[in-house]
């Protein structure tokens, strides 16, 4: 397990440093951001990336499940002087702020959601008729796309492709590293709620949303800032194959809006 898991406040600055650099450009290309916008980020965790939306004069809102999470997002905040509201809840049972937001991202959270359609319709609940979404995971098939960096052992949570393994010899590779009971039931949850590239894009063909951009990156642009690595956009012709991008797809870029 890598230090920034156990340490929040590092984990905090360094997604905001990658959504400074690399998010915010990104969105830019789509919507106006030179006057205050209204954003919502779903499952905004410690609220890293909005930290520079904030700092930038948007009205922020964050929404969390966990109370730990927006505990240590609301003194992060404080520590920068810098305002948002963030709210513990089940964004599928929250219903405020109906079409009030210029902007919604949900970034690094598709992934561990069970009911994704459900999830996906009720993102457009919060979303302006003019407002659009940014959305970005890992595709499953990844060399990390199965989250084991968080595995306790250092060198099962180097093991690359491991979380494609049948469940069983997946179970037994991570007993033999160590693994408490608790981080292997975790891993295997996220296996149970993976994200494939394709999968995605058939759940975006049942909602009223229309994918208006896609970016796949062969590194991560937050590999920047957790290991030197410049980030790299997947070559055209691989990120147009079907199934064979999702084993080099490291992380997902989608712009999405209302279909009119």
């Amino acid at each position: 397990m890598q230090k920034r898991h156990t340490d929040r406040q590092q984990y905090f600055y360094e997604l905001a440093h990658t959504s400074e650099k690399y998010f915010i450009p990104y969105i830019k290309k789509f919507l106006d951001m030179s006057h205050s916008l209204s954003i919502l980020e779903i499952g905004c965790g410690d609220g890293g990336n909005l930290l520079p939306f904030a700092k930038h004069g948007h009205e922020v809102v964050g929404i969390d499940i966990s109370s730990n999470r927006i505990r240590d997002a609301v003194s992060f905040f404080e520590k920068e002087n810098a305002e948002a509201k963030f709210i513990c809840a089940d964004i599928l049972k929250f219903d405020d702020y109906k079409n009030h937001f210029d902007l919604v991202i949900c970034h690094d959270v598709i992934e561990h959601i069970g009911n994704k359609q459900e999830m996906l319709n009720r993102i457009e609940y919060f979303m302006k008729s003019t407002g659009i979404l940014f959305i970005a995971f890992p595709a499953w098939q990844m060399p990390f796309g199965g989250h084991q960096q968080i595995c306790h052992s250092s060198w099962v949570s180097k093991l690359p492709y491991i979380h494609l393994l049948p469940n069983a010899l997946y179970k037994m590779l991570l007993s033999c590293g160590g693994e408490k009971e608790d981080c292997i039931n975790e891993l295997i949850e996220i296996k149970s709620t993976k994200t494939t590239i394709e999968h995605f894009e058939k759940l975006i063909s049942r909602t009223s949303l229309v994918i208006i951009e896609r970016c796949l990156y062969l590194i991560n642009p937050h590999y920047e800032i957790k290991f030197g690595l410049k980030p790299r956009i997947l070559p055209r012709g691989l990120s147009n194959v079907p199934y064979l991008r999702d084993f080099f797809s490291t992380s997902c870029f989608y712009i999405l809006r209302k279909r009119r």
